[in-house]
């Protein structure tokens, strides 16, 4: 899809509207501190490219699910300090998100001072991407600049009806880098290609599973949905996870993967999903009244072998439950093995769990690429077009 990025546009004097993915964790007793400032870091180099411009700045994004209306506990506000300490100039906070006082404030804006709009989700309509919303939020900007991709799959207003109603748009730096990252996981260029899905539900991952299958030389399975795969072949799996309902469509789908599609071979089974139950490693077959809660060593190895060998790797999903320690060492066996790899590989980690699994390993300096946007990177791995990355063209 062709677009423009901000290096190929005019920015001086020009007042910028930017759309960026500052939903970040807030301390849960304070309600006030930031947890975690990472999605305000990877802003930082589009703004200080904008800035450098002499242009002047409106930031918009949400934080939660305030539910269309205002919510003290979701203001943006503690970002508007924290962006202020990084960026070592003022940022301004507005009290909302769109109306007169509003304008004047972006208006006022001189060449590099920078402006926070309000939580935009204070507003039904910017989730239902209302039309006068959108007029609202562009009459404050000449140009569009969109870097928020975790926010690119929502067809809202700031993502879309903006970038309609402006006459230049283009992507931002961490836009831009999404894109071409997750244009290679979607493309043949580099092979031996290992993609790596785990998870829970075959339901959440057919449409990556299918895209990727084109592509990959090797999809490895991981998570509760290997337990449908298996069922599907007339394994026994106990009482693991298992979409019933969706069991045709596994053994479709191995029919038509041939060898392509790698699946576990030895499991860590216990009988209480729980820190503290009692767990075994088995070949083959769950027994009855256990479940299937991770991959075991054997397949760990398995997995490694093919990972090592790659020149492409995609991950999107956990091997197991790994937020209880018991089941976590099939997902920090890959996260190991994919770091390792990345030092010959191109990896692309997709964001979420998969993110989380990354940081959780103590790993990641070497990744290639981690994705800013769950849900958004799902749907792009699953072949689908982005709203808020059509709306760029």
């Amino acid at each position: 899809m062709s677009y423009r990025t901000i290096d190929q546009i005019d920015l001086r004097d020009k007042r910028v509207f930017m759309r960026v993915d500052f939903n970040v964790p807030l301390d849960k007793e304070t309600g006030r501190t930031i947890a975690s400032d990472t999605r305000i870091r990877m802003a930082l180099p589009t703004i200080r490219a904008i800035l450098a411009q002499r242009a002047s700045l409106v930031l918009a994004s949400h934080l939660g699910r305030p539910k269309g209306r205002p919510n003290p506990s979701m203001s943006l506000a503690p970002v508007a300090d924290r962006l202020s300490e990084l960026l070592g100039q003022p940022v301004a906070q507005a009290p909302d998100c769109v109306g007169p006082q509003v304008e004047t404030l972006a208006r006022s804006l001189g060449p590099g001072q920078v402006l926070l709009l309000e939580n935009l989700r204070f507003h039904a309509a910017e989730e239902a991407n209302e039309a006068a919303f959108s007029r609202q939020l562009a009459a404050m900007a000449d140009v569009y600049v969109n870097d928020a991709f975790g926010a690119a799959h929502r067809a809202h207003a700031s993502t879309v009806g903006v970038a309609g109603l402006l006459p230049v748009r283009a992507a931002g730096l961490l836009m831009q880098r999404e894109l071409e990252y997750l244009s290679m996981a979607t493309s043949a260029r580099r092979h031996p290609y290992v993609a790596i899905i785990g998870g829970a539900k075959i339901s959440g991952k057919i449409d990556v599973i299918r895209n990727l299958l084109t592509v990959a030389d090797k999809v490895l399975i991981g998570g509760a949905m290997t337990y449908t795969f298996l069922k599907a072949q007339g394994i026994g799996v106990g009482a693991s996870l298992v979409e019933d309902e969706k069991l045709d469509l596994a053994a479709n789908l191995l029919a038509s993967a041939e060898d392509r599609i790698v699946l576990p071979t030895d499991h860590v089974i216990a009988e209480q999903f729980s820190a503290e139950a009692a767990t075994r490693t088995v070949d083959g077959s769950v027994p009855d009244g256990w479940m299937g809660l991770d991959i075991g060593s054997e397949t760990a190895a398995a997995y490694g072998e093919l990972i090592a060998g790659a020149e492409m790797i995609v991950w999107n999903g956990p091997m197991g439950v790994f937020e209880l320690e018991p089941f976590a060492e099939g997902t920090m066996s890959v996260a190991r093995a994919v770091e390792r790899a990345s030092e010959h590989a191109v990896s692309i980690v997709g964001g979420g769990d998969s993110e989380q699994a990354i940081r959780a390993a103590g790993v990641g300096e070497k990744i290639t690429h981690i994705s800013t946007g769950g849900g958004a990177s799902l749907e792009f791995l699953g072949g689908k077009t982005l709203p808020g990355v059509a709306a760029l063209a």
